[in-house]
């Protein structure tokens, strides 16, 4: 495929930074959200400090470390209980490129999170992602996100279009990792698992394998573990919305919602794990017809994202409420098969935040069993799917 069709997907290269940091500084939307942050500096004093900032950034990794980076790290100081990342499956090969398939957990931290982790442990370069379309509502998002390593999937397409969009993005893929030298971070799935649930979707892998041989990509199941979630009352939210109407659909105001609970949410305690790449057993697979094999490669890699979860108090205790005897009204346990897992001020806690969250839903026939039924199952599935790969 020539490189030039790569243009309408692809995040800006060298020589093209400039052009487009000058665009996203002279937007009028963007020039308001600085404003935003520091309303007591005038818009050329605002500009010309970030200009001086920008001396030297070459390329969209530059702009990743000298911007973004620190930006991420006061995120992770502010909004969660601390950031962790296990890599021992692949840090005997730091410089190597690989391409993190991960169950999906926020829009835009977890490649995020993924970045600024793997900078930390010694690796050359952070990841390149995949970003709807749906979300680049504003020409400065869209500006920003090339400018952050980010390549466009279109959303909303025709099949016809969607072979055609699926069969470039796979090659810029290949390209991406090959040629280029990148990694690539992709969810397991088009959009997040409400129900936390994760399930590795075989079209995503049919995508992948599209460009050239999966082996190539050199891919590695992630696992995301948040302890908890600060979307889980919209996510709530949308359950019973789609119950009571089957036609909803989310506005893009309710994406950009999503997006900004997602950021500026408490997370409490936050880890990543890179599970065994798969080119160590894909080829035991190889002898299967087509679409068993994809079957069989998406289930051994939900089996390696399964059974690393970080498991927290809430997750036993969320599982306990829902299949056990639960816990007593005094917050001790009672009768419960996982109660060694939580202390009676663990569930106090679990059950504040459930409340505080269930409050902040404004919404019609606002139905408080069904939305605490929903959350508690987003913090039960994970549990249910680590002990079900250990078996």
């Amino acid at each position: 495929m020539d490189r030039k069709e790569f243009d309408e997907i692809r995040p800006y290269e060298r020589g093209e930074m400039k052009q487009a940091f000058e665009e996203l500084i002279n937007d009028r939307q963007f020039s308001l959200l600085l404003k935003g942050f520091v309303p007591w500096l005038p818009k050329a004093v605002r500009n010309g400090l970030l200009r001086l900032a920008f001396i030297g950034v070459k390329t969209p990794l530059d702009f990743q470390l000298r911007f973004m980076k620190p930006v991420v790290w006061h995120f992770v100081r502010k909004y969660t209980d601390g950031l962790s990342f296990e890599d021992s499956n692949i840090n005997s090969h730091l410089n190597e490129r690989y391409t993190f398939v991960s169950n999906h957990r926020d829009i835009v931290l977890d490649s995020a999170f993924l970045d600024v982790s793997l900078n930390k442990k010694g690796y050359p370069t952070t990841v390149e992602i995949g970003i709807g379309d749906n979300l680049l509502i504003y020409p400065w998002i869209k500006r920003l996100v090339r400018m952050n390593k980010a390549f466009t999937v279109r959303r909303g397409l025709t099949a016809h279009e969607m072979m055609r969009s699926s069969q470039l993005m796979s090659s810029y893929i290949h390209y991406a990792v090959t040629q280029k030298k990148e990694n690539i971070w992709i969810a397991q799935r088009e959009g997040r698992a409400k129900d936390s649930d994760d399930r590795t979707q075989e079209s995503v892998l049919k995508m992948l394998a599209m460009g050239g041989d999966l082996k190539e990509l050199n891919i590695v199941p992630l696992t995301i573990s948040y302890e908890f979630d600060p979307c889980d009352y919209l996510k709530a939210q949308e359950f019973q919305q789609k119950r009571d109407n089957p036609n909803f659909k989310k506005s893009k105001q309710d994406d950009l919602d999503n997006m900004k609970t997602g950021i500026f949410g408490y997370k409490g305690r936050v880890h990543y794990q890179c599970g065994t790449p798969i080119n160590e057993w894909i080829d035991e697979l190889r002898d299967l017809p087509k679409n068993e094999f994809f079957k069989a490669v998406a289930q051994r890699m939900d089996l390696e994202i399964h059974r690393h979860y970080s498991l927290y108090p809430c997750n036993y205790i969320a599982l306990d409420l829902l299949e056990n005897a639960g816990v007593s009204s005094t917050g001790s346990p009672e009768n419960t098969s996982l109660a060694s897992h939580y202390t009676p001020s663990d569930v106090t806690r679990f059950e504040e935040y459930l409340s505080a969250q269930l409050a902040k839903i404004k919404i019609p026939n606002k139905d408080e069993s069904f939305l605490r039924e929903r959350m508690l199952t987003m913090y039960a599935n994970p549990l249910r799917n680590f002990l079900k790969a250990k078996e």
